[in-house]
């Protein structure tokens, strides 16, 4: 189980330094927002794509040995994008990079989950969200150092996925093994559990959209380019406080409403950015709130999951888990992309008609459960 989270948090490291790091390569190029956005949404593509064949995968190859495969993959297309630099071409190198990349996630959560003690699931959930959004945060601070232009952040974004091999290495003879096939259909995954699945929807689409497109947005309000990619890490540094005490929250009551409350801060924290836009203080400490408490929809809804399912069932919920993540990721930035073309708030707007959706839908569930 720690090598699965030190592994995945490595690469977190990797992805939160690719997304930025990729959109403000495009910016410098003179592409649209929407052209921006577009191209970023080739990641819920691509993870939409990969996610069903994981679990039989892992039951033909090993969890580990394919964990592994997959960060070869996801080495050799990250250092394709400073090599190659056609706007067409980066759609496949994203289809190949995010669903790598997405596929270690699947692996990785399966690993933890299936070894977490059942009382204290949330918590070791939490532990591994804290761990990983340390590796989310290091990405941008990475890329402010090193800049967004010139081989720097592509050599070391690919030094890191390479460390992130040598945990998996160290442990593979512990990984879980999927030996049965699951007892439901994939589809029947997607919809089982729907105040979790739905959740993590609505967090895809924002954090997709928070990696890639909220440094653009930093530079519309009129931030430098250093401090528009540090707003990325004050949103990743509330992941890094709050999961630990969201997850020791949800071993101690109702997971659904919990998820619940994390979206509706999710609401009221993008609405309250245009509020602050020209007053950093307030405005970093908005996204530090709101980046923490809405990551909480990923992880309790991970540990909702878990509390349902084991073994290969466990596996293709937490696959079904993250392709909604996924469709969100594909359809996020785009919206935002577009959104930003029309008003230089567009970003937050639609981040707060995202999770006003999700309100709504999980408000009805709970509602109809608590009149049963």
């Amino acid at each position: 189980m720690a090598a699965a989270i030190a592994s995945i948090s490595i690469v977190g490291v990797a992805i939160s330094l690719s997304m930025p790091l990729l959109a403000l390569v495009m910016e410098a190029r003179g592409f649209s927002g929407t052209a921006i956005g577009i191209n970023s949404a080739m990641a819920g593509v691509a993870s939409i794509a990969w996610v069903p064949f994981v679990t039989p995968l892992a039951r033909r190859i090993g969890t580990a040995r394919l964990i592994l495969i997959l960060i070869a993959a996801s080495m050799v297309s990250f250092l394709g994008f400073f090599v190659i630099s056609s706007y067409w071409a980066w759609f496949g190198l994203r289809f190949v990079f995010h669903g790598a990349t997405t596929a270690i996630f699947v692996l990785s959560e399966f690993w933890i989950s299936s070894a977490a003690p059942r009382e204290r699931r949330g918590f070791v959930l939490g532990v591994y969200a804290t761990f990983l959004s340390i590796g989310v945060a290091a990405g941008p601070i990475l890329l402010s150092l090193t800049g967004a232009s010139g081989a720097p952040p592509f050599l070391i974004g690919t030094i890191i996925l390479a460390v992130s091999a040598i945990p998996v290495i160290m442990a593979r003879d512990t990984s879980p093994r999927i030996e049965k096939r699951p007892e439901h259909s994939f589809a029947r995954f997607l919809i089982a559990v729907p105040v979790a699945t739905i959740a993590v929807l609505a967090f895809g689409a924002v954090e997709t959209g928070m990696l890639s497109i909220l440094p653009i947005y930093g530079l519309r309000i009129g931030l430098d380019a250093a401090t528009a990619t540090l707003l990325v890490t004050a949103a990743a540094l509330g992941n890094v406080v709050l999961q630990v005490p969201l997850g020791w929250m949800s071993d101690r009551m109702d997971k659904r409403v919990l998820l619940l409350v994390c979206g509706l801060v999710g609401v009221i924290g993008a609405l309250l950015m245009p509020v602050f836009a020209h007053r950093m203080t307030e405005l970093f400490v908005t996204l530090f709130i709101w980046g923490g408490v809405t990551a909480g929809l990923y992880t309790i809804g991970l540990a909702h999951l878990a509390a349902r399912y084991r073994d290969a069932d466990l596996a293709s919920a937490n696959a079904a888990f993250v392709m909604m993540y996924s469709i969100g990721m594909l359809v996020g930035p785009a919206a935002m992309g577009a959104g930003m073309d029309i008003d230089p708030h567009g970003f937050p707007i639609v981040c707060a008609l995202f999770f006003a959706g999700y309100v709504v839908i999980a408000a009805f569930r709970i509602a109809r459960w608590a009149g049963r």
